[in-house]
């Protein structure tokens, strides 16, 4: 398919506004795919942390002076 002009590429004998939406919405969610996975597991390491923290220092012994 050969377009004679750029705003013919982008418009796409009518259709541009479809075709670039779904282009659109197709690398939003792959970039939500790559997001939401990085968010979640730096969420969990968090919590991982501050749990094994309260662990440890539950177990701590108290000074005895």
């Amino acid at each position: 398919m050969r377009f004679e002009s750029l705003s013919a590429f982008f418009y796409m004998d009518g259709h541009g506004v479809y075709i670039w939406a779904a282009y659109g919405l197709t690398l939003v969610i792959l970039a939500a795919n790559l997001w939401w996975p990085m968010l979640a597991r730096r969420n969990i390491i968090r919590t991982a942390k501050s749990a094994m923290l309260k662990g440890m220092n539950s177990q701590r012994p108290e000074d005895q002076s």
